[in-house]
């Protein structure tokens, strides 16, 4: 049965959960839409970003810091750095250093911070113990391999939050540049990170920031920490964004999105396409051809060919696996496993629907994390209940 591609963006019929309308636009476009609306990004935007400002600044006094901000050394995430201080805010700059960041990212993170003076605060992993969790994910045949991550980056925020005392939490997500990947594609938990090295590990976390559903609970309900989006409420032009940055504080391109990290370049450009089967910069494709800063065409157009990968790249990642290349090419062809093999606060999350509705509603999680988390068949059992009036 051949695919079905969705009439506005760039996804198809083979993403799970995926469904269609009588115009064929995908319930991803719709849920866009949705945020499109919660979150306008003109004017209204503008007094929403300046409200939310003022209340940080309030929350902030007697403080050292009045926000948290996540950096990578990427686009987004330098902007929004600059930002914050733009807006008169004093906020502390956060970063998690896998121990694979690109050059250009590490400097990247030092020029921006040091034009700005903001202060760095940055958890860094032991190397082998994180390379163990990666050997993990790849034997065990998933597509999460780079997920570790993403839940270190987020425990290292609230961890920061909670030793300087800071309220606000500034994500750089933003859904009209970079889309919301599909909970098919990839899901992460701290339980799921657990559940595989117990099967394929042979360190026990130590170093790394784990994100457990117990301090997950304590940061939201006692602590309050809130997950603040800015660039939701910004008309965010990625080329200007980055041409601005280049001009301001030296900043490097590093040749596509989330390409700033060795390991993300080896998922991204290697692994997703070839070991999984998917392509992620349809996410961002999509999400720029929405907001009209790519013409569909053009988009197809990239895609039609599979992502470029340097060859040293993945001999980088064979030789920190510490195995052969014949080993990577058997572990590369495994039939491929998902999340549900194993262990995770998926059910739990489930159960706790009504719960985190009203996290998300308070700004305590983000609307990506109740809407792709919490419903039991992710956007299409969400999908199903609105078009039943539920």
């Amino acid at each position: 049965m051949s695919k079905v591609y969705c009439s506005r963006c760039l996804y198809d019929s083979g993403i799970p959960n995926i469904i269609f309308d009588s115009n064929g636009v995908c319930s991803l476009c719709k849920l866009s839409e949705k945020m499109e609306e919660e979150y306008p990004n003109d004017e209204r935007g503008e007094r929403i970003l300046k409200d939310l400002a003022h209340k940080m600044k309030n929350a902030g006094r007697g403080k050292e810091y009045d926000c948290i901000v996540g950096v990578s050394g990427g686009c987004d995430s330098s902007f929004l750095l600059y930002k914050m201080v733009d807006l008169g805010l004093r906020p502390l700059a956060v970063h998690f250093d896998n121990t694979w960041n690109s050059r250009i990212a590490t400097e990247n993170i030092h020029r921006v911070t040091k034009k700005l003076d903001v202060d760095l605060f940055t958890i860094v992993v032991n190397n082998k113990e994180f390379d163990d969790i990666i050997r993990s994910f790849f034997y065990a045949s998933v597509p999460d391999i780079n997920i570790t991550t993403d839940i270190a980056l987020a425990a290292t925020l609230y961890k920061a939050a909670e030793k300087f005392k800071v309220k606000y939490q500034i994500e750089g997500h933003s859904f009209r540049t970079e889309g919301v990947s599909p909970l098919g594609w990839t899901y992460m938990d701290a339980r799921y990170i657990k559940s595989v090295l117990a099967e394929y590990g042979t360190y026990k976390i130590k170093t790394l920031p784990n994100l457990w559903m117990k301090d997950f609970l304590r940061w939201m309900l006692f602590l309050r920490i809130k997950k603040i989006r800015p660039l939701y409420y910004i008309d965010y032009q990625k080329e200007e964004v980055k041409k601005f940055l280049h001009d301001e504080f030296g900043w490097e391109w590093y040749g596509g999105h989330h390409l700033e990290n060795k390991l993300s370049v080896f998922s991204h450009t290697y692994f997703f396409p070839r070991k999984v089967g998917i392509d992620q910069r349809a996410n961002g494709f999509s999400a720029l051809v929405r907001s009209n800063q790519m013409e569909r065409d053009e988009a197809i157009r990239l895609l039609s060919s599979p992502p470029e990968y340097d060859q040293d790249t993945v001999d980088y990642f064979i030789k920190r696996m510490n195995i052969t290349p014949e080993e990577f090419e058997r572990v590369i062809n495994l039939p491929m496993k998902t999340y549900r093999d194993f262990k995770t606060y998926k059910k739990y999350f489930e159960l706790m629907r009504p719960f985190f509705w009203i996290m998300y509603k308070q700004g305590l999680v983000p609307k990506s994390f109740y809407v792709k988390y919490t419903a039991k068949n992710g956007l299409l059992n969400m999908h199903q209940r609105r078009n039943n009036g539920k």
